[in-house]
């Protein structure tokens, strides 16, 4: 195997990692909930970017490269367009179930297609075209419509779908100029003065058991931030976002033993496993070629 190659499976591994570290973030903000803290998303989304901040800060300090931003917008484009995503993200999980709003979130990579195409003028072969029809037939399943009502709730984690696509988008865009710690500098800090200004009425200062929630689900946050944001170095936008829809399988296995949840109907296992299915195939099929 090449070095190119190499770097396109080493990307691959970065992003089905991020997927792991996300989806256990998600599910001790369902378990604060559980605890019957009274935790604001805005609050979980603020403890995340301040505190990923902090420490993007120690490592530049460290490493003494300073942020070096080359196309600004492209930053600021990532920061806000993120900023929606996990903050309509957080709502969904403390509205719905981990696995709903997990799902809801993973419609992305659909959005990411029909903004390539649409604005970006990427042209999607055949293959590519099958995996994301495959992935939205899998989340269908998972939803169960034959059993699902519409809810005004899971419009959040549809909103943080629709805008988590812009940001990946973004990311890889910004990937493709700018070094990891850069990025996550304007990201966690123009981020966490964008959640402060808006729901600063909505912090306090935790007691330890709080803290215990915002700190783990901060630190598996970040995990999953500097994953993804050294994965999409590697991968295009598209690949990346099916990539991460991994994050639905875990849902899958994991949720009844972890929250209170309901576990999955067999549709939704089906689904599940042709979305895994499907990212083991896009996997293969870019580094075989």
């Amino acid at each position: 195997m090449n070095k190119n190659k190499y770097l396109e499976l080493m990307g691959c591994f970065c992003i089905f990692g991020s997927a792991f570290f996300f989806y256990f973030a998600t599910v001790f903000i369902k378990w604060a909930k559980m605890a019957n803290l009274l935790i604001d998303p805005s609050f979980f989304v603020f403890f995340r970017f301040s505190t990923g901040f902090i420490l993007v800060c120690i490592i530049m300090y460290i490493k003494k490269t300073p942020p070096k931003p080359v196309k600004l917008h492209y930053l600021l484009g990532r920061t806000f367009a993120n900023c929606i995503a996990v903050y309509c993200f957080f709502v969904s999980i403390n509205l719905t179930s981990v696995a709903e709003a997990n799902i809801l979130n993973m419609t992305y990579p659909l959005f990411i297609a029909l903004i390539s195409w649409f604005f970006l003028k990427v042209s999607l072969d055949k293959i590519t075209i099958l995996i994301v029809i495959t992935a939205f037939l899998g989340i269908w399943l998972i939803i169960a419509p034959s059993n699902a009502t519409i809810k005004i709730e899971n419009f959040w984690g549809l909103l943080s779908g629709i805008s988590a696509s812009f940001s990946i988008i973004y990311l890889n865009l910004s990937r493709k100029v700018h070094d990891t710690e850069t990025i996550l500098f304007f990201l966690f800090g123009i981020g966490s003065i964008t959640m402060l200004v808006l729901f600063h009425d909505k912090f306090f200062i935790p007691n330890p058991i709080e803290l215990k929630y915002l700190t783990a689900c901060s630190i598996f946050s970040i995990a999953g931030q500097y994953l993804i944001t050294i994965g999409f170095k590697y991968v295009t936008a598209l690949e990346g976002g099916i990539l991460s829809s991994s994050r639905i399988l875990l849902a899958a296995l994991l949720e009844h033993y972890l929250t209170s949840d309901p576990a999955l109907s067999l549709s939704g296992w089906i689904g599940a496993f042709l979305v895994f299915g499907s990212n083991v195939y896009l996997t293969v099929k870019k580094i075989k070629y």
